[in-house]
């Protein structure tokens, strides 16, 4: 049976701006790939494990590339933000889907999204002249790994709580009927039914937050504090591989441009192992 004319010509747009999306992707990485090159060949890539400390503006002889202390700041802040904000968010889906009035609900929804609305550097700012000095006046010296992870749990708690919730009202009503005439409690449904039937969209979530979480840059770099070293404790300041890019590209010259880029592949390599565990995630929740 043929497809009407429109059907096929719809189909063929589809797959052709999905080419598209896919090649772009290609040729970002093929780019930052080729950018990168310089740096890899003349300091290798032990290096940028191995070096003392990160000085590349004095070359690949006399220079110093390390990029540890800011893959170790990365993924310390992104995980600190996402191990608040995963409970919270979802505890907010939940409040929103099973316990909150209607027009209570609907109110909620808005306020979660209006913080999602909210431009980064706005929340920069406001941890720039708010949080870090009350972080100051318990312990000095107030931009730290800690202010990273409270501005960055606000900043990714909207999309936690607002993928949780369309996930959870996604759930077929047969599941709660069902549940609900065998006389489980509303605690015991959410527990026993809601929360497996939307396991995968809720992984999902949080996949989508950490990535926002790695790759955030305005935010972190305002509060952070731009110290290259691995943190000691939540107080110490850090630098982000995002900050590094930011704070460093304008004047980076020759090696010291091609190191950035190495830099800006680490992310990306983040990037794919986030995807992946969602692809994995997502198989393992539908073959559940």
């Amino acid at each position: 049976m043929s497809q009407p004319r429109g059907d096929a010509s719809l189909i063929w747009a589809v797959r052709g701006l999905a080419v598209a999306s896919g090649g772009i992707v290609l040729l970002i990485v093929a780019f930052l790939a080729l950018e990168a090159i310089p740096a890899l060949r003349e300091v290798g890539l032990r290096r940028f494990f191995t070096d003392a400390s990160w000085h590349p503006a004095d070359g690949a002889d006399r220079g110093a590339f390390n990029l540890v202390p800011m893959v170790a700041g990365t993924l310390t802040v992104a995980t600190g933000a996402v191990l608040i904000a995963t409970p919270l968010g979802i505890a907010s889906a939940l409040f929103c889907r099973f316990y909150a009035p209607g027009a209570l609900g609907r109110a909620y929804r808005r306020l979660v999204e209006l913080l999602a609305g909210i431009p980064s550097v706005v929340y920069g700012f406001w941890g720039l002249v708010v949080l870090t000095p009350l972080i100051r006046q318990w312990q000095p010296p107030g931009q730290s790994l800690l202010a990273g992870i409270l501005i960055l749990t606000v900043m990714i708690l909207p999309t936690v709580a607002l993928l949780s919730e369309s996930s959870l009202r996604s759930i077929p009503a047969a599941y709660l009927r069902g549940a609900t005439a065998l006389g489980l409690s509303r605690w015991a449904t959410i527990r026993g039914v809601a929360l497996p039937a939307a396991r995968s969209g809720i992984f999902t979530a949080v996949i989508l937050a950490t990535g926002r979480a790695v790759g955030e840059t305005m935010a972190v770099l305002m509060v952070m504090g731009n110290i290259v070293q691995v943190p000691g404790s939540v107080f110490d300041p850090v630098r982000t591989l995002t900050a590094n890019i930011a704070l460093e590209m304008g004047y980076a010259m020759e090696v010291h441009r091609s190191a950035l880029f190495v830099t800006g592949l680490m992310l990306m390599a983040i990037v794919v192992v986030l995807v992946a565990a969602n692809a994995r995630l997502g198989r393992e929740g539908r073959r559940a």
